[in-house]
């Protein structure tokens, strides 16, 4: 049997927090989550899109727990702010649904001077999960779970003497590195709480050809060249649903048997019902290692499960993926 919304388990007094929830599989996981009881907190930049989001989430679930924090995922100011507002409002955080995310960006940079895509897809969700982590890490069953792509399988390790891509950017090869950044964030982040015996997984996913705003917006933006369009009228022609693509991370979310560290994504890659899929890739811990020492470089944020059991504050880390934590 296929697994479905149905499947989801009661989530009655959890709160989940949905990075990119005014539209696309982000307002899909949102109207999910609360059909299934959750409060959810709907993080993301566009208020005025937001607050039509939450309207649609209400019309499918009148009585739905549902709350909107502004959150610019490309200022660490802004990642810290929204923090801020979750925490006191909420005292455990269930589910982070790391989804928000850009595709084959110009190069640009962000409000703190990172690649645009890089910020926003990897960088600023770093940020959240680590001013988060000492409350995700005191919550019994929490799941971190990281939204990638298939575009992780042409996605290079980042390179800490350029991270940023300045020399020889290409928006394509970016947004790959970004989409193997967020599953290496997962595994390596699972890899903490497995040592430090905390209840929590993180996991990642990918969506297939899901028919979003994503790849509009990337022809919007204008970087993507010919392959830009070619994905648009793809997508737009054979592309799932956002209800439907939004599953897999559904599933790595919220399904009692997922395997921390694990990946779920459609059954033939860009579509199907969602799977657990084994990937492995040589190179895997230095990867990791690497993207650790540059995330806390970029950002001055640590993500150190340890540290977060300890509850406290943390300079500058010196230790390799293995020795964290």
């Amino acid at each position: 049997m296929a697994w479905t919304t149905d499947d989801i388990p009661d989530q009655s007094g959890r709160v989940a927090v949905v990075t990119g929830a005014n539209g696309g599989l982000g307002l899909a996981s949102t109207i999910a989550l609360t059909g299934a009881g959750a409060h959810v907190v709907m993080a993301a930049r566009d208020q005025d899109k937001a607050q039509r989001a939450r309207g649609e989430v209400l019309a499918r679930h009148p009585d739905a727990s549902v709350e909107v924090v502004p959150l610019d995922l490309g200022s660490l100011a802004s990642v810290a702010t929204a923090v801020g507002q979750i925490l006191a409002a909420h005292d455990h955080v269930d589910i982070l649904l790391c989804n928000a995310g850009v595709m084959a960006m110009p190069q640009g940079s962000t409000e703190d001077g990172f690649d645009t895509q890089f910020g926003v897809n990897h960088l600023g969700h770093w940020a959240l999960t680590s001013h988060l982590l000492p409350t995700i890490v005191r919550t019994p069953g929490a799941r971190v779970v990281t939204v990638s792509s298939t575009a992780q399988h042409q996605g290079r390790p980042v390179d800490p003497a350029d991270p940023h891509m300045r020399e020889h950017y290409d928006p394509w090869a970016m947004y790959a590195q970004t989409k193997l950044a967020n599953r290496h964030f997962a595994v390596g982040l699972d890899v903490q709480f497995r040592r430090n015996d905390v209840d929590a997984r993180a996991l990642s996913s990918q969506p297939g050809l899901t028919n979003s705003d994503l790849q509009s917006r990337t022809v919007r933006e204008g970087g993507a060249g010919s392959l830009g369009p070619f994905f648009e009228r793809l997508t737009d022609g054979i592309g799932m649903e956002p209800d439907f693509g939004a599953l897999s991370q559904l599933r790595a979310a919220t399904d009692p048997d997922a395997s921390g560290g694990g990946f779920f994504g459609p059954l033939w890659v860009v579509t199907g019902p969602p799977v657990a899929k084994p990937l492995v890739r040589p190179g895997e811990a230095a990867a990791i290692e690497a993207l650790w020492e540059v995330s806390e470089a970029a950002t001055g944020l640590r993500v150190n499960v340890a540290a977060a059991l300890r509850d406290a504050p943390v300079e500058h880390p010196g230790e390799s993926v293995d020795e964290i934590g």
